[in-house]
């Protein structure tokens, strides 16, 4: 399996992917080791993930290049990834005992009513290429804290940066058998989807995670899927500073050049300040610096996968075909490298396949609406249902709109944010269940009642 460099084209690695007999030593190695895990206290292994913590930002400069290298995200923001992986697992460190203790629901004269919280066992962690270690921590860390072991699949665009975490996971103290790679790309995840794990996590495509959710359901393991989005803002006419949000949307729709679950993928704005908000939209994008992702200043760098340059160009070509037009991008850069000029389209409608499917591209479709009702139903219109954000200087007129969206996480003021405090979540397309916040941990566990009466 060869890892590529998508600014170069170049091979910067190859790798020897994983078949069944070389998963099923590895999930037998876990099996056997994580009763002992389980065994030890929350506080030790609370222990062992602050130093993974502290490995992380004493590695940081390689860490980052490595991660650049492979997925082509500016070197500045591999830098910020790893800084937001750090605060995650500062959060969820700081948080472990208090969630995983047991609970007392009930104290009454010769009877106690407690839940305890036990870890699943061993679970299968099939990641993401976008964000390796924010997605990767959201899921191995609360998994590691509550006592199960981990086969642990990068993508096959984050090869690297999968090492670099097993590596620094060991140093750290996590024994040798509690956490395993599982290297390859579609292949391998077949193979894991055989074996009999105690819970599987996915990140990535809603059409990957309904295949994974199809395979597994016959096992009544827990079985839970972050999957994409296609997040809409609404820009009222009642911001304070049509310029500021503007640079503030651009942001983020254009963050690792979109490839985000949670990047805005569809803007709508009041007509009353439509054509001031577009002209400082585009400006904010064009003022952006496109090229080498390793050199200082770059905020556009490549695309991860070479194949999603074409999935662009088709969503564009729709869009103009059915009257849109191009305000800023609207193609492919030569190369090498996979680039894609960052992309601003007006006049669209929700035929186009740019304002209903997920793009995962630095392209975006910005539409006029006349009012709040028409903005909240196009917002409704789609199958996904991750973030939606709204910007006005009402909190109350932005909530009105944002409790009739059936998404995981609303934003006011603000988009394309994750915090360890609050849950992360999806419904519909978007998946379902919870990583971060006490639902993020527990989800790594399976709860007992206990049923306590002296004799």
């Amino acid at each position: 399996m060869h890892i590529i460099n998508p600014a170069t084209e170049t091979i910067i690695a190859t790798i020897a992917p994983d078949n069944q007999h070389s998963l099923s030593t590895k999930y037998n190695l876990l099996r056997a080791a994580q009763p002992q895990w389980a065994a030890r206290s929350v506080a030790d292994r609370v222990a062992v993930v602050r130093r993974f913590r502290e490995l992380l930002g004493s590695h940081q400069e390689e860490l980052a290049a490595t991660l650049t290298a492979e997925v082509g995200k500016p070197l500045s923001q591999s830098g910020n990834e790893l800084n937001g992986a750090a605060a995650r697992i500062q959060w969820l460190a700081d948080n472990a005992e208090k969630f995983l203790a047991d609970e007392q629901m009930t104290a009454a004269p010769g009877l106690q009513e407690i839940i305890s919280y036990e870890p699943l066992g061993v679970v299968c962690n099939i990641s993401a290429w976008n964000y390796p270690y924010l997605v990767g921590v959201n899921v191995f860390i609360p998994a590691l804290l509550a006592g199960n072991a981990v086969m642990y699949k990068p993508s096959e665009h984050a090869t690297l940066t999968g090492q670099h975490i097993a590596q620094l996971l060991k140093e750290a103290g996590v024994p040798d058998d509690i956490f395993q790679l599982a290297l390859g790309a579609k292949e391998t995840g077949e193979l894991l989807l055989d074996m009999d794990f105690d819970g599987y996590f996915f990140t990535g495509s809603y059409r990957t995670g309904k295949h994974i959710y199809e395979r597994v359901a016959h096992k009544m393991a827990p079985c839970q899927l972050e999957l994409g989005g296609k997040d809409p803002v609404y820009v009222t006419d009642d911001v304070p500073d049509v310029k500021a949000v503007a640079a503030a949307t651009a942001d983020g729709a254009f963050y690792n050049n979109g490839q985000s679950c949670c990047a805005v993928e569809r803007i709508y704005v009041h007509e009353k300040i439509y054509d001031d908000y577009v002209n400082e939209f585009v400006k904010e994008v064009n003022s952006w610096k496109a090229g080498d992702p390793t050199v200082a200043g770059t905020y556009i760098g490549p695309l991860t996968r070479r194949e999603q340059l074409h999935e662009l160009e088709k969503q564009v070509a729709d869009a103009l075909a059915q009257g849109a037009v191009i305000q800023a991008g609207g193609k492919a850069l030569p190369g090498p490298g996979y680039y894609f000029a960052p992309t601003v389209l007006t006049n669209v409608t929700h035929s186009m396949r740019l304002m209903q499917e997920e793009s995962f591209g630095p392209v975006i479709g910005i539409m006029k609406v006349s009012d709040d009702e028409e903005a909240l139903k196009l917002m409704q219109d789609t199958v996904y249902g991750l973030t939606a954000g709204v910007y006005s200087s009402s909190q109350e007129r932005a909530a009105a709109v944002l409790r009739k969206i059936n998404a995981g996480t609303g934003y006011w003021n603000c988009c394309d944010r994750v915090s360890a405090a609050v849950p992360w979540s999806g419904r519909k397309h978007s998946g379902f269940g919870a990583t971060l916040s006490h639902q993020g941990i527990r989800a790594f566990t399976k709860s007992k009642a206990w049923h306590l009466r002296t004799l």
